[in-house]
C-alpha cells in the first residue's frame, strides 16, 4: 500500500466550515503564520479573519507559496 499524499492527508481532517468555533477570531499563531504567508506571496489579509477561514487561506497560501510541502 503506498504512502497518501499530503492532499490526501488533509482530506483526512475535518471541514473548517464544521469547527464549532470556526467562527471565532484567529488565534495569534494563525495570525502570525498568515501574514508571513501573505507577505511572501504579495497578498493582505483582513486582521479580522476567522479560525475556519485563517485555516483555509493558510491552506491556499502554503500551496501557493510552496511551504506547506
Amino acid at each position: 500500500m503506498s504512502e497518501p499524499t499530503a492532499n490526501e492527508d488533509r482530506s483526512a481532517e475535518k471541514d473548517p466550515s464544521d469547527w464549532v468555533t470556526g467562527d471565532e477570531p484567529a488565534t495569534g499563531a494563525q495570525k502570525s503564520y498568515l501574514h508571513t504567508l501573505a507577505r511572501q506571496a504579495g497578498e493582505d489579509v483582513p486582521d479580522d479573519i476567522t479560525k475556519a477561514d485563517a485555516s483555509i487561506k493558510i491552506d491556499e497560501l502554503q500551496d501557493e507559496t510552496g511551504r506547506g510541502q
